[in-house]
């Protein structure tokens, strides 16, 4: 057989407000009728719509798409924790699934008990699970209470016992969905060889996570999801730009309804004397442009309107991260920069010499002020500045990007 795993043409719809997280929840759904119909009722929304791929024995793909593009319901569909409405799934192998790894525990049962109920649900026999029981335990740290309900585990005892018995299967096909955050971080250690170990024995891995580096370093092919659609399916070179866009299209968004809502609450402290007309951004010799990437200079001109004098003003700028992290402030007088007065149109510029923000993007902030800092005369938050890295993708939690060096020596 070619293929470890064929999907064909899948749809899954689910209801607004209905809980399908565990086992437990989706249950009743595995035994339901399936509708073979691509109509939706009330309430009800496509978690996944007409999805088709086929994976390579051996291969290791990445699975992308931002918040609610159906990743996790496709793997849970590949998991057979429940079933498509329209379409089919075939798996050609055992399979593991390192997703929701409590998702068969049940709380009466000792740790024990559910080792094997656990293990018989992934498809291991006793005896296997009988040969295996002493490793996944010691590889869970809980064999102290390994004869103890579950239901009295710490969630990171829960949650250790769970990964273990899914990574001692020896599967065929593993589905990963960022499961390096079980446990503390001795734990996640073991988790990361467990995973090498898997990866080197020829296993088809399907991968989800956030963690770009990981993408990058294990994956060749993306299949790239978005509103439940199958956007892209090519070489990580080719669909990672496109993952990057949609990012970048949702955080511009999301910037742009944190503008509305502080420009909606702002507008009772703005004074009528003074309008800031436009802003505009720039290189430095004065072309104007919309996307910067890190390393470049950036000029920002500001033109504002006083319609009356006002003496000592101090101009601010803040430039704000899409998920509200204050990434730069600057203010006149701070810069060793004296207004004196201002009247009728003017302009001030606000040049840096080199953008070092991380890439991704940002809400650029302008006022003015009295000379005491105690009232705004004008806030402006209407400019959104995007921010790339040349030459691949990079998303980091990180403010900024500066110029380091690294030296070895032995």
């Amino acid at each position: 057989m070619k293929y470890a795993i064929e999907f064909h043409e899948v749809w899954k719809k689910f209801k607004k407000g209905e809980k399908l997280n565990s086992l437990r929840d989706t249950i009743p759904h595995f035994f339901r009728k399936r509708d073979p119909g691509t109509i939706l009722e009330d309430k009800e929304f496509w978690a996944l719509k007409d999805v088709s791929f086929n994976i390579e024995r051996g291969g290791v793909v990445g699975i992308m798409g931002p918040n609610g593009a159906g990743k996790s319901t496709l793997l849970k569909l590949l998991s057979k924790i429940m079933n498509p409405n329209k379409g089919w799934l075939k798996i050609n192998g055992r399979l593991a699934a390192l997703i929701e790894v409590t998702a068969g525990f049940h709380p009466e049962l000792t740790g024990r008990e559910n080792v094997y109920l656990n293990g018989a649900i992934m498809g291991m026999r006793k005896r296997e699970i009988d040969g295996k029981f002493d490793a996944i335990v010691e590889f869970s740290g809980v064999k102290e209470f390994i004869d103890t309900p579950v239901k009295k585990y710490s969630s990171g005892m829960y949650s250790r016992l769970g990964f273990s018995v899914a990574a001692h299967m020896d599967p065929d096909i593993l589905l990963i969905d960022e499961i390096l955050s079980v446990g503390d971080a001795a734990f996640q250690a073991k988790c990361a060889n467990k995973i090498r170990e898997l990866l080197n024995s020829g296993a088809t891995i399907l991968l989800i996570s956030h963690q770009l580096n990981m993408i990058q370093s294990l994956c060749k092919r993306i299949i790239l999801l978005q509103k439940g659609k199958m956007v892209a399916d090519g070489h990580i070179d080719d669909v990672l730009p496109l993952y990057q866009n949609i990012i970048y299209k949702n955080s511009e968004d999301e910037i742009k309804r944190r503008m509305t809502n502080l420009n909606d609450q702002v507008k009772i402290d703005t004074s009528p004397l003074v309008d800031i007309v436009q802003v505009t951004f720039s290189n430095t010799v004065n072309i104007r442009k919309e996307k910067f990437t890190v390393g470049d200079p950036i000029a920002i001109n500001v033109e504002y309107h006083a319609k009356e004098k006002i003496d000592d003003p101090l101009f601010t700028m803040e430039i704000i991260r899409a998920d509200g992290v204050l990434c730069c402030f600057s203010r006149t007088d701070q810069c060793g920069i004296r207004v004196g007065s201002m009247e009728g149109k003017g302009n001030v510029t606000i040049i840096m010499d080199k953008l070092v923000l991380a890439p991704g993007i940002y809400m650029v902030k302008l006022s003015i002020w009295d000379r005491n800092m105690i009232h705004p005369y004008v806030v402006h938050s209407k400019n959104v500045l995007r921010i790339e890295m040349t030459g691949g993708l990079n998303q980091s939690k990180a403010v900024f990007l500066p110029d380091i060096k690294w030296e070895l020596s032995n």
